[in-house]
C-alpha cells in the first residue's frame, strides 16, 4: 500500500470538503456524436495549417536584401524656435530601421546612411518617417510617406528618385526626400541585417534596440511584382576605380559611393550616372 504523508491528507479533505465529489460526467464529452465529430474535423483542419500543409504561393527568399539610402531631404518648414534636428525611420515588413540625426539639419537634412533590409514575403513597400530629435520632449513626427517598391527594383536595377512627403501642410506637400534603392539575393544570414525595435526612453522620445523581429504572415508574393530578373555579371571593384569616382563627387559620402558600386554589380559607368542623378 503506498504510504500518504500528513499534509497530502490534509490537503486531499480541504479538497473534497470545498469541491464535493466530482460529478460523473467529469471530464465527458457531452452532445450529440455529430457535434463532437464536427470539432474534430475543424481541430484536424487547424492542425495542418498550423503545421503547413496549406503552403502560400512562393515569393522571395528570406535572404533577399533591400538596400535602402536615405540621402537626403528637402522640407518646406523648420517647426520650432531653433533648427530641427531630423532622422528618418524606415518600416519594410515587421522590421524597423533607423538612421542617425543630422544635427541642426532644419530643413535641408543630409545623412547618406546606406541601410541593408530584409525583405520578407509579400512585402513590397516601404514606409517612411521623419522625425526632430528633441531633448526634454517626445520626438516630434515631421513628414512621412508610404513608398511601393519599384517593378525595376526588383528586376535588379538601381533606382533614384525624390519621393514628396506628407505632414501638417497636406498630403505631398512637407517637402520631399531622396531614396537610393536596389535588390539583391544572397547566401547572407539573416543576422547580419538586425531591425531595431524602438522603445520608450527614460528620458523622453524614443531609443532603437537591436532585435530580431518575427517575420510578417506568410502571405503570397503579389502577382504584379515580375520575378527578379537574372542578375548581370559582377565586375570586380579595384581601389583605384573606386578612389577616380570619389574623387569626381567629393560632396557624397565614401560609403554612399561603394554602395551605388556595389549596386550596380561594378558597373562604372553605371554608378556615375546614378552619382550625378543624386547630385543635382
Amino acid at each position: 500500500m503506498t504510504s500518504t504523508l500528513p499534509n497530502e491528507r490534509n490537503e486531499e479533505r480541504r479538497r473534497r470538503v470545498l469541491l464535493g465529489p466530482l460529478p460523473a460526467s467529469f471530464l465527458r464529452a457531452d452532445g450529440p456524436v455529430e457535434n463532437i465529430d464536427a470539432d474534430y474535423q475543424a481541430a484536424l483542419a487547424l492542425q495542418q495549417q498550423l503545421c503547413g500543409a496549406n503552403v502560400p504561393a512562393p515569393g522571395p527568399p528570406l535572404s533577399a536584401r533591400l538596400s535602402i539610402t536615405v540621402v537626403q531631404a528637402k522640407l518646406v518648414k523648420n517647426y520650432g524656435l531653433t533648427r530641427m534636428d531630423p532622422y528618418v525611420r524606415l518600416r519594410v515588413g515587421h522590421c524597423i530601421y533607423e538612421t542617425h540625426t543630422d544635427p541642426s539639419g532644419g530643413k535641408t537634412p543630409r545623412w547618406n546612411k546606406v541601410m541593408h533590409c530584409l525583405l520578407s514575403p509579400g512585402v513590397n513597400s516601404v514606409y517612411l518617417e521623419i522625425y526632430d530629435e528633441c531633448s526634454f520632449t517626445m520626438d516630434e513626427l515631421i513628414a512621412w510617406t508610404h513608398i511601393t517598391i519599384p517593378n525595376a527594383v526588383l528586376n535588379g536595377e538601381t533606382i533614384e528618385d525624390w519621393y514628396p512627403l506628407n505632414g501638417k501642410q497636406g498630403d505631398g506637400m512637407e517637402g520631399m526626400i531622396n531614396l537610393v534603392m536596389s535588390y539583391s539575393v544572397g547566401p547572407a544570414p539573416v543576422a547580419q541585417f538586425p531591425p531595431v525595435l524602438v522603445v520608450p526612453s527614460v528620458g523622453g522620445g524614443y531609443a532603437p534596440m537591436a532585435m530580431y523581429a518575427a517575420p510578417p504572415p506568410a502571405a503570397p508574393h503579389p502577382a504584379h511584382v515580375a520575378p527578379a530578373a537574372p542578375r548581370p555579371q559582377a565586375q570586380q571593384i579595384t581601389p583605384e576605380q573606386l578612389q577616380q569616382i570619389e574623387e569626381m563627387f567629393p560632396s557624397i559620402d565614401k560609403d554612399v559611393i561603394r554602395s551605388v558600386l556595389e549596386a550596380n554589380h561594378g558597373n562604372k559607368d553605371a554608378t556615375i550616372n546614378s552619382l550625378l542623378q543624386m547630385s543635382e
